[in-house]
């Protein structure tokens, strides 16, 4: 039987809307993807005013086989390789849609991955995208989140501090932990994954 709408909320009590820190600007990302990765825990991701507060990333670096980038440009890759502070959105196992925030100067072809949101902004929407009511499984994946935020192919190669995307930095201290980065076959010892301490809208504990 389906679960209704005030039982879903008992077991997961609504997430609310935060005061939104400074806004991002492309040259926050024009560092290390390992300095970067980190410091978007506990900012906020909006699409078009919907959203919510970033919980867990992995880093990816053209050095390491995991990454797009480690063979060189392609015609899917390319905005890697361009200026940072600019998204790279890709489809996965042909499937989900993947959204990523390039890092570093131009030609190094590094980017974060964002794996999963605390939703805190157009719930109502997120619902209706996703069809599922449990705030907990709206954002927690990066398909899903994708997929609530309304991210495709249209978003690739745009500007992170520009509109429909915004970006807002945390405000006060953050817990990060660390661990491997999931669903990978090279470069799986790399402690590359970064989230919010104790948070329910993980993709997968750490």
């Amino acid at each position: 039987m389906a679960q209704n709408r005030s039982s879903a909320t008992a077991a997961a009590p609504e997430p609310v809307a935060r005061k939104l820190g400074r806004p991002l600007q492309r040259s926050f990302f024009g560092r290390s993807v390992h300095e970067v990765a980190p410091e978007l825990i506990g900012a906020t991701l909006l699409v078009n005013g919907v959203g919510g507060i970033i919980v867990e990333v992995e880093a990816y670096h053209h050095t390491e086989p995991a990454a797009h980038s480690y063979r060189g440009p392609t015609p899917r890759n390319m905005v890697m390789f361009g200026p940072p502070g600019f998204s790279y959105v890709y489809r996965s196992y042909g499937i989900h849609w993947c959204v990523n925030f390039v890092c570093e100067k131009e030609g190094t072809a590094s980017a974060v991955l964002i794996r999963a949101l605390e939703p805190t902004h157009g719930l109502a929407m997120m619902r209706r995208r996703r069809g599922v009511d449990d705030p907990r499984a709206l954002c927690s994946g990066p398909g899903k989140l994708c997929e609530a935020l309304s991210i495709s192919i249209k978003e690739n190669a745009l500007p992170l501090d520009q509109p429909p995307i915004a970006l807002h930095a945390r405000i006060g201290k953050v817990d990060v932990v660390t661990g491997v980065r999931i669903g990978i076959t090279k470069a799986v010892d790399l402690p590359w994954r970064y989230g919010l301490k104790d948070s329910r809208f993980l993709s997968k504990r750490f």
